[in-house]
Parts: structure tokens; C-alpha cells; sequence
């Protein structure tokens, strides 16, 4: 809960082992990547740092319950506090269900500069007849960079079966030569052989989704995943992702993205 916010909702699953605790918290727009952390008799430490993000969670453990809970998310992000019920059947929301296409809509139609600065369009011959999976990402995003390790990898494997996967990154700034600065390092470290698209539109734009996909219903986190069958019709769209930080969630995630690219290969 952020003072200046709404309340949101989050699933907290973990393993405990003597006073040691790890496992993660899973949200609508994606997880908070590998926590690990102790309990001292009532108190909860859990944090994690990945090269670019510190987190720190702290509260107080009661039988079915905690409380107190303090998260901090760096020196400029604040301060939230939660508390936790414990609730063995929790369930979030359908990812598919978070951002749909708008009514009458079936197409997407978008053309932004690769990395190079050559424009790239989804009408491109490129990806006609093909199944496409489009990510919307940032640098800056660490859900992103466990999924762009997913996809890299599963793209070099994949790519000749007909299929394209394209980036569109929304970096904290508008200005392209520092947008393709930032992103340069973060697709080097996975390798990444797909075009990367730069919007020219930040995460915090509260228009980004007028700006730049008109025709989805908005976007409401990074990343988002858009399925398009070889016909061009917007299959599916899912917002947010679980990582390998999720255990079996991010297991079941691999089963299904995989069959739903092989059901939308095997159409005609």
C-alpha cells in the first residue's frame, strides 16, 4: 500500500527452512524477482538486489498473518507498507483479461526506429504469414529482463518455424540516442537477435498506450505480451509476467506460452 495510492493486491508465496525464507511476491504486472531473507523470532527480512534494484521487505510473523509490513524500493522510491492474510486458494486475475483489444479492433498498426534508426513496421513483409509475439519492455524493468531471457533464448530455437518476436521498449526517455544507450548493454547480456523497437514514449507517459497502440484498451505494466496469428489478428495479450523466481508459476507459464505458439503455428 503507497500512501498516495490505492491499495493493490500481491500474493506472497514462500518456503521456510529453520529461519531461513525464500520465494517471492506475485502481482497483476509480473513478480518481485528472487527474495531470500530470515525470520528473528516475529521479525521477517526478505530483500533482494539485481544489479540495479535494491529491494527490502520487513515485517512482523503471526500465526495466519503479518503485519507492520515496510517495503523499500530503493533511496527514491518511498516507502509502501502491506500486511498479509494467510489464504491457500489466493488467486490474481487472468493476465488476459487486464488489457484487451479495443471493441472493433483486431490489427495493430505501428512503426517505430530499430536500433539502428531504420524504421520497422508490423505491416512489413517480414512478418506476413507469420505467427508474431510482441513484448512491450524497458531496460529498466526487472520482470523484463527475466522474460527477454526467455524469449532470446526460445527465439534462436524457434525462429525458423515461422515465427517473429519484436520489442518495443519504452525507456525513461523520450530522446533515442540515450534510450539505445541504455538498451544497448541490456541486449547484449541476453543476446538478443530480434528487432528491438525504440517508442520514443516513457512508462511514466500516462498516454503511452494512446502514443503508441492505439487499439489495445491501454497498458497497465511491463512487460505486456501480445500474441498475432499469421493472419495479423491480435490473438492474445498478456500483462506481466512470472519469472524463474515463481518456481512452478513460471513452469506453467512455459507449458502454455508454448502451446499456444504451436496452436497458432498449426493454423492455416
Amino acid at each position: 500500500k503507497d500512501a498516495n495510492k490505492a491499495p493493490s493486491t500481491a500474493i506472497g508465496e514462500f518456503k521456510q527452512s529453520g529461519n531461513t525464507v525464500h520465494g517471492t511476491f506475485l502481482t497483476t504486472t509480473g513478480d518481485y524477482r528472487f527474495l531470500d531473507g530470515v525470520v528473528d523470532g516475529d521479525t521477517l527480512r526478505l530483500s533482494t538486489f539485481d544489479g540495479s534494484h535494491a529491494y527490502l521487505f520487513t515485517a512482523f510473523v503471526g500465526k495466519d498473518s503479518i503485519t507492520g509490513g515496510r517495503f523499500y524500493a530503493g533511496a527514491g522510491d518511498g516507502l509502501q507498507y502491506w500486511t498479509a492474510v494467510k489464504n491457500d486458494t489466493a488467486t490474481l486475475p487472468d493476465e488476459r483479461t487486464i488489457v484487451t483489444m479495443k471493441p472493433g479492433q483486431q490489427q495493430l498498426d505501428f512503426a517505430f526506429p530499430d536500433m539502428n534508426g531504420q524504421k520497422v513496421s508490423i505491416k512489413d513483409d517480414r512478418f506476413k504469414d507469420k505467427v508474431v509475439i510482441i513484448t512491450l519492455m524497458g531496460s529498466w524493468c526487472p520482470n523484463c529482463m527475466d522474460e527477454t531471457g526467455y524469449l532470446s533464448n526460445w527465439y534462436k530455437k524457434n525462429k525458423d518455424r515461422g515465427v517473429e518476436v519484436i520489442g518495443l521498449a519504452y525507456e525513461r526517455t523520450p530522446d533515442f540516442e540515450k534510450s539505445k544507450k541504455s538498451l544497448e548493454g541490456f541486449l547484449k547480456r541476453f543476446d538478443v537477435q530480434y528487432p528491438v523497437l525504440i517508442t520514443g514514449v516513457t512508462p511514466a507517459d500516462p498516454e503511452k498506450g494512446a502514443k503508441t497502440l492505439p487499439q489495445l484498451t491501454g497498458i497497465k505494466g511491463f512487460p505486456t505480451t501480445i500474441f498475432i496469428n499469421k493472419k495479423g489478428k491480435v490473438q492474445e495479450v498478456h500483462t506481466g509476467f512470472s519469472g524463474p523466481g515463481t518456481g512452478e508459476h513460471y513452469e506453467q507459464f512455459q507449458a502454455d506460452f508454448n502451446r499456444l505458439v504451436n496452436n497458432l503455428l498449426e493454423e492455416k
